[in-house]
């Protein structure tokens, strides 16, 4: 006899690629919590055995049977008569290796195989998998559960089998990256199948940084009616119970959580930490070192470092030469004062000019340019290298999108780094996020209360510092307009013409969309960051180095017009070679 009512443990949690026996223990561990509880079944995300993405490792036969033995493993614990698991990992069924979604009760293992597959954005999964067959649900103790697989219910197909064939519930594991907008846009679509189904949906999502993704948790329950039952945190771990009851209109959750998630600038913030502090504890660096010029982009990416790993994990350091300003001398010592981090000065004067020595013979007769500018960026870059190479900690290099946009930065210099917080934002998002800051710290951050970025560094106008009285802006458009030409150009894909529509000067696009185009070079050599836009450098926007197109018959110009961080024309700047 079917039951009536069912304790369904939610796992939120937050599981690393290819650490099979570690999220093998992490679903034992959360089982033994859920038993505590009370639960009949608990339920963990999409491919939480592998980790999500697991890319092309999932290709590897020795991984495959490393995930199946995991899975056989946590079957046969099933056998104590305590609650069974939902829980997902690659399975190969024949000549096919299928993304499966596994219920283990009593011993058994029964499977359903995602049949959607998404093939855009950030998701190549056609290359890794196999779609399986349209689903019926699967039998646990008398209920028929509907299990869709995350993209599975981007579209009504495979909801509208499960319901025709029986389903009374849908539990739909996912890995989600964040995007700004996307919690919204999860509940229209999950609202769209409850609304066609006439089905309650529980959308679990994990937590967590992989690379470039954020996973954001902010798993979900919602009702046959659309009411939003259960509701659990973004950005952290956790267990909760969800209890349901049936009833003649069919299953309803009576009782789960209902937590507040974090939404706008205050997400973007929070998906940067989550995305730094993953990547550094993931691949076990003790802490990361940060060259703080007294600028907002380092003082943020500062910030954002304090908040994901504690003060004590973070260094500091001043990289001063001839044009280091006081103002930034005092910016920086303020900041590093505020954050609690250690903090150190290395005048940089006796790299830059030895190697100035050095070049003299080859560069005798030739006029001082960019070149010797970009030696200032080099010889930081290596120094923070060194620091890293002898002490271990990670470098986070600090380029925010309107710089890696138009190449408005060093390669080996700069650009250095292993990881970039702030890769995804706009200059202007960067002022933004670090006047948040200020007054507002996400939940579980390390650093400390109150202002931790200096308002002057908030309000003076940004410079390289590469020369006397430089600022970005004699070579870039104001940083408002050239956000909004970019947003256009990268996001939105939209004509040169439709950009000029929205009232910006025609020349200037054409500029900026020639400096996006040459730029392309630098930022595949770049360091990963946090993707927080709906289209990041990387995973994301894969344009092609070699490409002569320009919109509206522009001339096609050469490589070597890449634009640097220096004092060179806006019209024609040397690239790094």
């Amino acid at each position: 006899m079917a039951q009536n009512t069912l304790k369904i443990a939610l796992a939120q949690l937050n599981p690393i690629v290819g650490d099979v026996a570690g999220n093998e223990e992490k679903a034992r561990s959360a089982r033994a919590e859920a038993a505590r509880l009370g639960a009949d079944i608990v339920m963990f995300t999409e491919l939480f055995l592998a980790g999500y993405p697991a890319e092309d490792l999932v290709l590897k036969p020795a991984f495959q049977d490393a995930c199946r033995a995991a899975v056989e493993r946590l079957a046969r614990e099933t056998s104590d008569g305590g609650p069974a698991i939902l829980i997902g990992l690659p399975w190969r069924e024949k000549d096919h290796l299928h993304n499966a979604y596994a219920l283990l009760d009593n011993g058994a293992i029964t499977v359903r195989f995602k049949v959607d597959l998404p093939n855009y954005g950030v998701f190549d999964e056609k290359r890794n998998f196999e779609p399986g067959p349209l689903p019926g649900p699967v039998n646990f103790r008398g209920i028929r559960l509907g299990l869709p697989i995350c993209e599975d219910i981007w579209t009504g197909d495979v909801v509208e089998c499960l319901a025709e064939t029986g389903a009374e519930m849908l539990l739909v594991p996912n890995g989600s990256p964040y995007w700004r907008g996307k919690t919204e846009e999860r509940f229209n679509i999950a609202a769209s199948r409850v609304t066609e189904s006439g089905l309650p949906l529980v959308y679990l999502n994990e937590i967590g940084g992989q690379d470039e993704l954020v996973f954001d948790g902010a798993s979900f329950v919602l009702n046959a009616d659309c009411s939003l039952a259960c509701q659990l945190p973004a950005y952290e771990e956790t267990l909760a119970l969800t209890t349901w009851e049936k009833g003649d209109e069919g299953w309803v959750c009576r009782a789960g959580p209902p937590a507040t998630v974090e939404e706008g600038e205050q997400a973007d913030y929070a998906a940067c930490v989550l995305g730094l502090r993953d990547y550094v504890e993931k691949n076990r660096f003790p802490g990361v070192v940060i060259g703080l010029s007294g600028g907002i982009d380092s003082a943020l990416c500062a910030a954002m470092a304090v908040d994901a790993l504690g003060a004590e994990r973070v260094h500091c350091v001043m990289l001063p030469y001839r044009y280091t300003s006081g103002e930034s001398f005092q910016d920086a010592e303020d900041c590093a004062k505020a954050l609690g981090v250690r903090y150190d000065t290395l005048p940089i004067a006796p790299a830059v000019e030895g190697f100035e020595a050095l070049l003299q013979p080859l560069f005798a007769g030739k006029p001082r340019d960019i070149t010797e500018e970009n030696l200032q960026s080099r010889a930081r870059g290596t120094i923070l290298m060194s620091i890293s190479n002898k002490f271990g900690p990670m470098v986070v290099t600090t380029g925010n999108k309107s710089e890696m946009s138009v190449g408005y930065a060093t390669l080996y210099g700069d650009m250095n780094g292993g990881f970039n917080p702030i890769k995804d934002l706009y200059k202007m998002e960067v002022y933004r996020l670090s006047a948040l800051r200020n007054e507002w710290k996400p939940k579980g951050a390390l650093g400390p209360d109150g202002v931790v970025i200096p308002e002057n560094i908030l309000s003076k106008a940004p410079s390289a510092e590469l020369r006397e009285n430089q600022k970005d802006q004699d070579s870039l458009p104001p940083y408002d307009i050239l956000d909004d030409i970019l947003r256009g150009l990268v996001e939105e894909e939209l004509r040169v013409s439709e950009i000029v529509a929205k009232g910006h000067d025609l020349e200037t696009v054409k500029k900026v969309e020639r400096l996006l185009y040459l730029a392309e070079y630098k930022r595949r050599q770049s360091a990963p960051g946090v993707k927080v836009t709906r289209k990041n450098f990387g995973r994301d926007r894969r344009y092609p180095i070699v490409n002569r197109f320009r919109d509206q018959g522009a001339v096609a110009y050469r490589p070597d017009e890449a634009m640097e961080r220096t004092t060179a024309k806006p019209q024609r700047a040397a690239m790094d070679v």
